[in-house]
């Protein structure tokens, strides 16, 4: 597999690969974002860097970190179409990475509660679509968290409310967001993640397709 040393600069946001020297950061990040149960540890962040540096990478803003995204190289057809996330990431430490995969699955992007409202989202989703690109790898994977979906659990099934959220009906600060980035819902996956409540442990699995992808 080719190296990639990603670098992405536009005013004041600059979007780069993770180093060694970030892990702290990045766990303190992901533990404001997610909490203490859902967050990523040391451990998780140093097994991908070590495994996969290419994929993991973050955003800075005026030389504060403020976001990170983690992803790893599989071959979907390994997987169940009723895979759950920590089957999918090997419970973050993806040692099931593929390097010969075809691929990129995103399992985590944090964004700092205090920088949400600067759309710094979609610059880490650009700089994972230049991996896919750069790599040749013919799509991005992702599942997606449904996080308003128990307010609508009474009366929609999963499946009804990210119909209703493709049809903009229903906001969805996740799926809306995935969406409006190029991401088609491949089917609703149940007791995809373990402790999101507010998703009622259901995921959207979402996938962008590479347009510049040529067979190997």
């Amino acid at each position: 597999m080719m190296s990639l040393n990603l670098k992405m600069v536009k005013n004041d946001v600059i979007v780069r690969n993770i180093q060694d020297s970030d892990v702290r950061k990045i766990v303190d990040l992901s533990h404001k974002c997610f909490g203490s149960e859902m967050s990523l540890k040391s451990e998780h962040f140093k097994n991908q860097l070590k495994l996969f540096p290419e994929g993991q990478i973050c955003v800075e803003y005026k030389g504060k970190m403020v976001g990170n995204a983690s992803s790893l190289i599989v071959n979907m057809e390994d997987y169940s179409d009723e895979h759950c996330y920590e089957e999918i990431c090997d419970e973050g430490y993806i040692r099931n990475h593929n390097p010969t995969g075809n691929h990129l699955y995103g399992i985590e992007v944090g964004i700092d509660p205090d920088y949400r409202k600067m759309k710094l989202g979609r610059h880490l989703y650009n700089g994972r679509k230049k991996i896919c690109q750069d790599l040749n790898l013919k799509s991005i994977f992702i599942g997606g968290r449904m996080p308003f979906f128990y307010k609508y659990a009474d009366h929609l099934s999963a499946e009804e409310y990210v119909a209703k959220v493709q049809e903009e009906k229903i906001y969805d600060p996740v799926l809306t967001f995935q969406m409006r980035n190029g991401f088609e819902l491949k089917h609703v996956i149940k007791n995809y993640l373990p402790g999101d409540e507010a998703s009622l442990q259901y995921g959207a699995l979402m996938e962008w397709k590479n347009k510049d992808y040529q067979e190997k």
